[in-house]
Parts: C-alpha cells; sequence; structure tokens
C-alpha cells in the first residue's frame, strides 16, 4: 500500500474525509509531544497505528456524541458564552482516552489543554491543506 500526499484538482469525499483523518492524527500526535499527561502508547510503528486509531475513534465521537451534548448543555453554553464547549471536548477526549488502550490521559486538565490544543492545530493544518490544494491519495 503507498499513501502520498500531493496537488490536484479533483477531489472525493473519501480523499477529503482520509486527509482530515491524517491531519487531526498528526494535530493529536503533536498534542501528545506537548501537554504533559496526554500519552500515545508503543514505539514506531505501533505509537503510528495507535494515533490513526485514537484519531479515528475520536472523530467517530465528535461526530456521534457531540452534537447531543451540545443540545443538552445549550442553556450552560449560552450563559458561559460558548466557554462550556471546551469542557465538553476535554471530556469527549477523557472518553477516548478511557475506550481506547493505546492512549492515555492523565486527568481533566491535560484533557482541556489537550483539547483546546488540538482544535488549534487542526484547525491550522486544515487551513494550510486547503490553501495549498494539497491531499492524499491512497493506492494499492
Amino acid at each position: 500500500m503507498q499513501i502520498e500526499i500531493r496537488h490536484h484538482g479533483k477531489k472525493t469525499r473519501w480523499t477529503d474525509l482520509v486527509t482530515k483523518w491524517l491531519i487531526n492524527s498528526l494535530a493529536l500526535m503533536l498534542v501528545a509531544r506537548v501537554v504533559r499527561g496526554i500519552d500515545i502508547q508503543g514505539q514506531g510503528w505501533q505509537a503510528f497505528l495507535n494515533v490513526l486509531a485514537a484519531s479515528a475513534l475520536l472523530g467517530l465521537v465528535n461526530a456521534l456524541i457531540r452534537p447531543i451534548l451540545l443540545v443538552l448543555t445549550l442553556p450552560i453554553n449560552i450563559l458561559s458564552l460558548g466557554l462550556f464547549t471546551l469542557v465538553i471536548n476535554g471530556l469527549l477526549l477523557l472518553l477516548v482516552a478511557a475506550l481506547f488502550p493505546g492512549f492515555h490521559i492523565s486527568g481533566f486538565w491535560a484533557a482541556l489543554w489537550g483539547s483546546l490544543l488540538l482544535s488549534i492545530i487542526s484547525i491550522f493544518l486544515n487551513l494550510i491543506f486547503k490553501a495549498s490544494g494539497l491531499s492524499v491519495k491512497i493506492q494499492r
């Protein structure tokens, strides 16, 4: 299997999905290196596969559970001017760490800072990839 990042004009839904998944995996890897208390287990390929799996699980949790939590906590979110969303993001990151054994977070504050940094890095990397027209192509 060959994975390459290249520039091409025509994109499909799958290439966008894989590109965002790899970008978020890279962001999660950077967060694990920067934030004390967030650890990716394993060495070499095992750590890389753990990052990919944790990122995929985080994307699934964000797609399925996060909207429900945002609706349920709407009054608190309005009163806090949206800052409670940071708490929700941190709790979801803790949930992913609890569900996936290769990903460990030591506590709530590490999860809160990690989720904030993960959001910032992901936004930044997505802007870079979108502006440059880069995407990911996977071939067998």
